[in-house]
């Protein structure tokens, strides 16, 4: 475990994101409450209003600005807030984004760690050990067969999803996590190992993950959740935040 307690936390972010900001940042204060490290917040931001690809694409491109202009910074992670413009790029290319990413704040005498949501959510749900899950995604319904496909290609079975079609990226932000406990009853969860309560960093649901899962019995958890979870893991700190699911209980 590291011995420094204060840390910088970087967040790549779409220009209209309004909720990585904020469910991140909470996770990690929620923390400091029973933990000693200390965490300040610095962000970037890409173009993006719509969710469709061209628009992702573009955004992407735009990535490697960002990660330059938080090495300035020198923070201490690296956070890529939107899970579906990495998935839209095509299977693995998490690993790609991350690699490239960490190499531009290297080049830039700011060598930083770099956690994509998307690979987040898929080494979430591994460190769970879950085969089998359902998802609730904010996406038009071909955005989400490509986040399930994505999914299912890292060796994880999707048994169910919905798509709530929600083309607007601030639409997506203004979202009631409150409605995801009537949402979640229209997915099929027979069988599964793992609940994906929210497959995207700028849906709200960090307020339902502990309630969900008190619900239904079994680990739930969200893109922000991973997120954050590997961030921790990154800083080599303990991952662990109340109240925000199975992931951040401690035993993973």
């Amino acid at each position: 475990m590291s011995q420094k307690l204060h840390f910088r936390v970087g967040q790549i972010v779409p220009s209209s994101n309004t909720t990585m900001e904020t469910e991140i940042p909470a996770m990690l204060r929620a923390r400091e409450a029973i933990l000693p490290e200390r965490f300040t917040f610095h962000s970037s931001r890409m173009r993006m209003k719509k969710v469709v690809k061209e628009e992702l694409e573009a955004m992407d491109r735009d990535s490697d600005r960002c990660a330059m202009e938080l090495s300035d910074a020198r923070v201490d992670v690296l956070g890529y807030a939107c899970l579906v413009a990495i998935m839209s790029m095509g299977k693995g290319y998490h690993r790609v984004s991350e690699k490239r990413l960490h190499e531009r704040t290297v080049e830039n005498d700011g060598p930083a760690p770099v956690v994509t949501s998307a690979g987040a959510l898929v080494e979430g749900l591994h460190r769970l050990g879950a085969k089998t899950i359902s998802v609730i995604c904010p996406y038009m319904k071909p955005l989400t067969q490509l986040v399930v496909d994505y999914i299912e290609s890292e060796g994880i079975t999707v048994r169910d999803f919905t798509a709530l079609e929600i083309p607007d990226n601030l639409d997506v932000g203004r979202h009631d996590p409150q409605r995801l406990l009537e949402i979640y009853k229209q997915v099929d969860i027979t069988g599964i190992d793992a609940f994906v309560a929210s497959a995207c960093v700028q849906m709200p649901s960090l307020p339902i993950i502990q309630p969900l899962q008190d619900r239904i019995g079994i680990p739930v958890v969200s893109a922000a959740v991973c997120t954050t979870h590997q961030m921790l893991d990154k800083l080599g700190l303990e991952r662990r935040v109340p109240d925000a699911g199975a992931l951040l209980g401690g035993g993973y």
